[in-house]
C-alpha cells in the first residue's frame, strides 16, 4: 500500500477540505442572520451559492473517504474522486473570479446597490457611518435620521461611498481570498489522490508479476 507519509499528507489534506465544507456552510447560515452593512454586500443569493458549495465540498470529502479506503486493487473510486474534484475547481474558480471582478468596480457597482435600498435602510447607513448621500450630499440623499437632518447639515457631512466601499472591499477581498484558498486545497488533494493511484497500481502489478513467479519475489 501506499506509504504511510503520502496516506498522512492525503488524509491531511482531505481534512482540510472537509473543513473548508463546514466552514462554508456555517458563515452562509450565520450570515443570512440580518447586518446593516453586510447585506448590502452579500445578498441572499450569495448565501444560498455559499450553502451549495459547502455542501458540494462535504459531498466531495465522503466519496473520498469512501474512494480511500477501498482495496489497493480498487482504484475506480480515487479516479471518480479526482473528477469530482476538477469540477469543484471549475465552480470554486468562476465564483472566486466573479466576487473578484465585483471588486473591480466598487464605486460604480455600490452605488447601484445603494440605490436599490429603501429610504429608510439609507437613512440608516448614513446614520450608522455618519455620511450624507453616496458620491456627494445631493447623490441619493435621504433627509432625516441624526446625521442628514437638512441639506445644509448633509452639505458639511462627508459622502458614503468611502466608508461603503472600504467596508465591501475589506469583506470581498476576504471572501475571494478564502475561495481562492479552498482552490489550493482541491488541487492539492487532486495532486495526492493522483500520487495514491499510481502507487497502488505500481504495486498492484508487483503483486501480480511476483504471483506469476510463484510468490519468489524478485531477489
Amino acid at each position: 500500500m501506499p506509504s504511510k507519509k503520502l496516506l498522512g499528507v492525503w488524509a491531511f489534506l482531505d481534512v482540510l477540505l472537509l473543513a473548508a465544507g463546514v466552514l462554508t456552510i456555517v458563515l452562509s447560515i450565520v450570515w443570512k442572520m440580518p447586518d446593516l452593512l453586510r447585506d448590502m454586500v452579500i445578498s441572499h443569493a450569495d448565501l444560498t451559492t455559499g450553502l451549495i458549495l459547502g455542501i458540494a465540498l462535504i459531498v466531495t470529502w465522503a466519496i473520498s473517504v469512501g474512494a480511500i479506503i477501498q482495496p489497493n486493487h480498487v482504484t475506480i473510486g480515487l479516479v471518480i474522486l479526482n473528477w469530482v474534484l476538477i469540477l469543484d475547481g471549475v465552480v470554486i474558480l468562476i465564483i472566486g473570479s466573479f466576487v473578484w471582478f465585483f471588486t473591480l468596480q466598487e464605486r460604480a457597482n455600490f452605488h447601484k446597490v445603494f440605490s436599490m435600498q429603501s429610504a429608510a435602510t439609507q437613512i440608516a447607513v448614513q446614520d450608522k457611518l455618519k455620511c450624507c448621500g453616496y458620491f456627494n450630499s445631493t447623490d441619493l440623499l435621504q433627509i432625516g435620521g441624526s446625521v442628514c437632518q437638512s441639506q445644509a447639515i448633509a452639505d458639511s457631512q462627508t459622502p458614503c461611498v468611502g466608508p461603503i466601499t472600504s467596508f465591501a472591499d475589506m469583506t470581498l477581498n476576504n471572501i475571494f481570498s478564502s475561495i481562492y484558498g479552498f482552490m489550493a486545497i482541491v488541487l492539492c488533494l487532486f495532486l495526492a489522490s493522483l500520487c495514491v493511484i499510481n502507487k497502488r497500481m505500481e504495486e498492484e502489478r508487483f503483486r501480480k508479476i511476483d504471483e506469476k513467479r510463484g510468490g519468489r519475489g524478485f531477489v
